[in-house]
């Protein structure tokens, strides 16, 4: 389906699928950046010589369902909310273009790398089955009983490859999260991530975010979508157990760009 994004896209050289399997990074490094929607183009342009863009079934923005589970205790969550290094995230995510899905899993090392795992999955599961349990327990120190889905996540993506490096930039756009019969979007906002094996100060999508003047900053969709949602929920778990001080600063930063979100 075209889109008003079609245009700026269709300007950069294609990859396919098969042709990502030398850039799959699953061990790198990950530089994140926000900024508005209304600069999506401006920043695209100066892009197009130095990146190829993932075409699937004949569309260059591709839409990603994600579910994230849990412990009832927000382990994960609370971890991260910590600076807790060493630290997880367990998710399935479909990649609804091509029809794939997948249980993936995401270690943060204490040296700043992301460490990604994954099995292929038939679809996302609302309940983990024996075999998910048996996959997690044998990456993550968690019973497998103890996960449960917490948060939906869906928003439509751009991917870009270098052209002359080992490099991959995702482009995040129409966030939306739900959370039981909760749900909240973004659509003012971009989420970009420059994935490296290490990190490069002369990848051409950081020196357009310097041009920009876009600071990098370190944020999770998992943790955001559950600051907004049990903020809006106000229920016992949010004002007894839900941490959330540490990110108020970032939600801050996100509400001064007046793109929908409700403080």
């Amino acid at each position: 389906m075209k889109t008003v994004l079609t245009p700026i896209l269709e300007e950069f050289d294609k990859i396919s699928l098969a042709e990502m399997d030398g850039v799959m990074l699953m061990n790198r490094t990950d530089t994140k950046f926000v900024f508005p929607t209304h600069q999506f183009f401006e920043v695209l342009k100066p892009l197009i010589d130095h990146y190829r863009i993932l075409y699937v079934n004949d569309e260059g923005l591709n839409k990603y369902h994600t579910l994230y589970y849990d412990t009832n205790e927000l382990k994960f969550y609370t971890q991260h909310h910590n600076g807790k290094l060493n630290r997880y995230k367990v998710r399935f995510r479909e990649y609804a273009d091509s029809g794939t899905c997948y249980l993936e899993i995401k270690f943060k090392t204490n040296k700043g790398k992301t460490i990604k795992n994954r099995i292929k999955k038939r679809h996302i599961e609302q309940e983990l089955s024996q075999k998910s349990m048996e996959f997690i327990e044998g990456e993550v120190p968690v019973n497998g009983h103890e996960l449960h889905a917490k948060l939906w996540n869906r928003f439509s993506r751009v991917t870009l490859v270098g052209k002359t490096f080992p490099e991959r930039v995702t482009i995040d756009l129409n966030l939306n999260f739900k959370k039981e019969d909760k749900t909240i979007g973004l659509p003012g906002l971009v989420i970009a991530e420059v994935k490296q094996e290490k990190y490069n100060v002369d990848s051409p999508f950081i020196k357009v975010m310097k041009n920009f003047r876009i600071q990098p900053m370190r944020i999770s969709k998992y943790c955001i979508g559950s600051v907004l949602l049990n903020n809006a929920t106000k229920t016992n778990l949010f004002k007894e157990q839900f941490k959330y001080n540490r990110f108020k600063p970032k939600i801050l930063t996100l509400n001064k760009l007046e793109y929908g979100l409700d403080q």
